[in-house]
């Protein structure tokens, strides 16, 4: 048993320990102004931990510090998703978009808006919505049998509509094919190829939306600009 027992805490802690290890070496490397050597520790922790939003975070920090905005806004992005409330990740995400010509929230809305749409993660979200449609339904049930509790009903029904509405509406943001400008500047052209004429130059940092494949181009809207056309696929990051 007890070799058992043993075998079982190396097995469940061991995994663990070297994670601290390697988050600690990663973090002293970055202290120390080392950000290409935090960088690969990082991301080699990601391989193995790639829902942990700190190190999409601490990622995105390496390649700031490092001057490349458009892997940093990829990065920031990532762990956005995962973790919207952290009030580092939204700020340098939106400290490295505005560098970029970029908002994160967009014009005209309030920022406090923004925050409660962004409020719960995209799998909170999901659950809360089968939650509350689960209950309507057992609730409504429970109405049909004894028409009782009206009030309550019509109560649940209004909120699963304004839960789905903006369930909806954040499914279909977390769908858009979202990347990132990663070259220092990437041409958009009028087609998938060197030969089509360059109708503009947008730098790093900017976000697109992709349209479109073909080999190695994509079909993008420049999201700020609302220019579309043609880039290599090898001067995005998709996010």
């Amino acid at each position: 048993m007890k070799k058992l027992f043993l075998f079982l805490c190396l097995t469940i802690l061991g995994p663990l320990a070297v994670h601290g290890a390697s988050l600690q070496e990663a973090e002293a490397q970055y202290r120390q102004g080392h950000f290409a050597t935090a960088l690969s520790e990082y991301e080699e922790l990601l391989q193995n931990y790639p829902k942990d939003p700190y190190l999409y975070y601490n990622t995105g920090n390496c390649y700031f510090k490092m001057g490349s905005k458009g892997l940093a806004t990829a990065n920031y992005f990532r762990a956005f998703a995962l973790a919207p409330r952290d009030k580092d990740i939204r700020h340098n995400l939106s400290l490295v978009l505005q560098q970029s010509g970029e908002r994160l929230v967009p014009s005209g809305m309030p920022e406090v808006l923004h925050q409660a749409f962004f409020g719960l993660t995209g799998a909170e979200l999901r659950g809360a919505f089968y939650a509350i449609l689960w209950l309507t339904c057992l609730a409504s049930a429970y109405w049909l049998l004894k028409r009782r509790g009206t009030w309550l009903i019509i109560t649940l029904w209004a909120v699963l509509l304004i839960v789905g509405a903006w369930y909806g509406w954040r499914n279909q943001l977390d769908r858009q094919p979202l990347a990132v400008v990663a070259a220092p500047v990437a041409e958009l052209r009028s087609g998938p190829g060197n030969n089509f004429p360059a109708s503009a130059n947008v730098a790093q940092g900017h976000l697109v939306v992709v349209q479109d494949r073909r080999d190695d181009w994509r079909e993008v809207v420049v999201k700020s600009q609302g220019i579309k056309g043609w880039m290599p696929a090898n001067a995005l990051e998709q996010i």
